[in-house]
Parts: C-alpha cells; structure tokens; sequence
C-alpha cells in the first residue's frame, strides 16, 4: 500500500540513498523540503543543480574546484610547491587546512587500494601523481592517508611507486590524541605513538 503521492516517494527514495540516512530521516527531510517556502526549495534544488555541472577536479591535484582551471591552493603561490600532501579525499584536504600549519600543496586520491571494494590502483589518481613528481621539482611527499588497512597499504604502495624519482616519501604521525588518557589507546595506537616520538 502506497501511503505517500508518488513525487513524495520518490523524494524520500532520492533521500535515503545519501550516506547515513534511513528511511525514518529520509521521510523527515522530504517533508522538511515540503514545508519550505517555494522560493527556499527552488534555492535548494539549484545548489544541487549547480554544484554537480559546476565542481569539477583541478587539472593539477585532483582536489574539487569550481570551472575546469586549477583550485585556489594550486594558484597560491605562496605555497610551497615542492611539497605535496597525498589524502584520499576532498574532505581531508579540509581538516588539514583547518590546522593553518600545513604550507604546501596537495594531491587527492579520490579513495583508497580496496580490493574488498573492488578499488585498485588504476581506480584512483595516482598516475597524475606520478607525473607531478617526475617532473622533478617535487622534494616531499606526505602520505595522509587514513591509518586503517587500506590507507596504510595505499601509502606503502605510493611510496614504493615513487622511492625510483629519489623524492623523500613521509608518513604522518599517528599516536595518542590529545587531551586523552594511555589507559585508554590500544595496543597499535600506542606502537605509533612510540615510532612517532620526537626530542623535546
């Protein structure tokens, strides 16, 4: 039994295919939608519109930006342009922009080696990768990939694909958050606390 009018259901099916929302959210924001002004939802549905014919993938790191030229940090030339920073996602290029400490640039995977997900090394961009530091202005490469099974086997990977170019291949630190407590990490966490120390 149908219990919504057609454009309803199908507004609540386009809903609950986003990631983390089920069928109860995705019934909460189609009436949400409903409940808008005409001129709010025309607004909404023009963002959507917008951001998918307008965000495209800079020719240069792969990050998102708007028209088909080089994002903003590419064009930056007060970055340094001899160190790249390699995420697996948009969104991580974000949180390290957050910490203002990071003074280079960056280059986006679009994922990470999956073979669970059926995701290989032809799936992502490496291969642009590979020609920005063949190139030979490149010093450093940072590997910020997520510290789990795949991000780790993805870094292992670049930095076996890049060590021939004689570029110094870096890992992120990963160990004890701060503000937390040593009881609490578990045993890996701990070991890369130890591996990551520094001199004070």
């Amino acid at each position: 039994m149908q219990y919504f009018p057609p454009a309803l259901e199908r507004l609540v099916e386009q809903f609950a295919k986003l990631p983390g929302v089920g069928v109860k959210s995705a019934q909460r924001l189609a009436f949400y939608v409903l409940s808008m002004p005409q001129e709010e939802a025309d607004a909404f549905a023009q963002a959507i519109v917008e951001a998918k014919s307008d965000i495209h993938c800079c020719p240069i790191c792969q990050n998102l930006t708007q028209g088909e030229g080089p994002c903003s940090v590419c064009l930056d030339e007060r970055r340094d342009a001899g160190t790249i920073c390699v995420v697996a996602d948009p969104k991580d290029v974000v949180a390290m922009e957050r910490s203002r400490e990071y003074p280079g640039r960056y280059h986006v995977l679009h994922g990470v080696i999956s073979p669970m997900n059926h995701v290989g090394p032809d799936d992502l961009h490496i291969q642009s990768l590979v020609q920005r530091v063949s190139e030979g202005n490149i010093h450093e490469v940072i590997m910020a990939t997520n510290p789990d099974t795949e991000g780790e086997a993805t870094a292992m990977y670049l930095a076996r694909l890049l060590k021939p170019f004689g570029v110094k291949v870096t890992r992120l630190a990963y160990g004890i958050p701060v503000g937390s407590h040593l009881e609490y990490a578990d045993d890996a966490t701990l070991m890369r606390a130890l591996e990551g120390r520094r001199e004070l």
